[in-house]
C-alpha cells in the first residue's frame, strides 16, 4: 500500500459541525484523507457519515468548520472542489427512462466534457464495469448492483481527483465486490484520494490504508480510546482432539463457545499476546492445536473499541 502520510491530504476537514435543529449529525470532525490512498469511514448508524460526505461533496453547507477537497476550500473554492469530486451516494437516484450511456453522456456534459469526450469516457466506464451490454438500455431495467456500478461510472465520467463514496458495495454479487476493491486499490494507486463508507467492514479490510471513526458526529481515535492490550478479540480454537481442548480451556478457567465445527471452540482474549500465551500452554499440556485464528479484523475489532460515551 502507498504511505501516503507524507502526500499532500486530498481532504481536509477542521471542526466541521452540520446541525438539523437540534440534532448535531457532526459536531466538530476534524481529520484528513491522503493523496493516493483508501480512507474508510466507519460508525455506527446515526453517527453522521452521510451528512459528512454530503459537506465534502458540496451539497451540503456546513453551519462551521472548514475543509478542502484536492486543495480548493469548500467554501471560497467551491465551484473548483466540486469540479475534483466525484460522489456516489448509498441510492442511485436518476432518470429511469435515459440509457445508461445517456446518463454518464449528461453528467459528463454537465462537467464540462464536450459530447464527444463525454461518449468516449461513457463506453469506456461501461467497459471497466461491466455494463457495456446495457449502454442502450434504460436504467429502470438495471438491478441493484448494476445500478451501483452505474453509479460509480456516474462519479467517476469527470476522471475527479477525489472519489467520495457512500455504501458502495451494497446490492453487488460477490465477483463484484472484489472488482470493485481491485478498482479502488487501481484508482489509488493512480493517485487518487478515495473516502469510502461501508457497513461490510469486512470488504473495507481487504482495501483500506487509513480509517477515520466517527461517533455522534465526532471523529474518534478507537487506538487511543481503548488500550490495544485490553480489547477483547474472538479467536478461533481448533485441535486434532477437542475433548482435549475443552478440558483445557476447563483446567485454565477460559470460557469458551462451541463452533460450528465439531472439533473448533472460540475463545475472547485480549490479543496477539495472549493467544501466543494459550498456545504455548496448551502445547506443554499436550493439546494438538491445528487451528488459531482471530475470527474479527482490524477494522471490527477498533470498530467494537470505540467508546461512544467518552466520544
Amino acid at each position: 500500500m502507498i504511505a501516503a502520510d507524507n502526500c499532500v491530504p486530498g481532504i481536509a476537514a477542521d471542526q466541521l459541525r452540520r446541525s438539523f435543529g437540534s440534532v448535531r449529525a457532526v459536531d466538530g470532525a476534524t481529520f484528513t484523507a491522503p493523496t493516493g490512498a483508501v480512507t474508510a469511514l466507519i460508525g455506527p448508524n446515526g453517527s453522521g457519515k452521510t451528512t459528512l460526505l454530503l459537506i465534502l461533496a458540496g451539497l451540503l453547507a456546513a453551519d462551521s468548520g472548514n475543509a478542502s477537497v484536492a486543495g480548493h476550500d469548500l467554501v471560497s473554492d467551491s465551484a473548483a472542489a466540486r469540479a475534483q469530486v466525484g460522489w456516489m451516494p448509498d441510492t442511485f437516484g436518476t432518470w429511469d427512462a435515459l440509457t445508461c450511456m445517456e446518463i454518464l453522456i449528461t453528467f459528463g456534459r454537465a462537467y464540462g466534457l464536450d459530447k464527444q469526450q463525454s461518449a468516449a469516457r461513457a463506453a469506456q466506464l461501461l467497459q471497466r464495469l461491466y455494463l457495456a451490454d446495457f449502454a442502450n438500455q434504460p436504467a429502470r431495467v438495471l438491478s441493484r448492483g448494476q445500478k451501483q456500478r452505474l453509479g460509480l461510472a456516474r462519479a467517476l465520467v469527470h476522471d475527479p481527483q477525489v472519489l467520495l463514496l457512500d455504501e458502495p458495495a451494497s446490492g453487488l454479487d460477490p465477483r463484484s465486490r472484489v472488482e470493485l476493491r481491485d478498482l479502488l486499490r487501481a484508482l489509488a494507486a493512480s493517485g487518487k484520494t478515495i473516502l469510502v463508507s461501508s457497513h461490510v467492514l469486512s470488504e473495507l479490510e481487504e482495501v483500506y490504508d487509513h480509517a477515520v471513526f466517527l461517533s455522534r458526529g465526532r471523529n474518534v481515535d478507537a487506538g487511543s480510546n481503548t488500550p490495544r492490550s485490553t480489547v477483547l478479540r474472538g479467536w478461533r480454537l481448533g485441535a486434532l482432539d477437542p475433548v482435549a481442548l475443552r478440558e483445557f480451556l476447563v483446567r485454565s478457567d477460559i470460557p469458551y463457545e462451541l463452533s460450528a465445527s465439531p472439533d473448533e471452540v472460540q475463545v475472547m482474549l485480549t490479543g496477539a499476546a495472549s493467544a501466543a500465551e494459550l498456545v504455548r500452554a496448551a502445547v506443554q499440556a499436550g493439546v494438538p492445536l491445528h487451528t488459531v485464528t482471530p475470527t474479527t479484523g482490524r477494522l471490527e475489532e477498533a470498530y467494537l473499541a470505540l467508546d461512544e460515551e467518552r466520544a
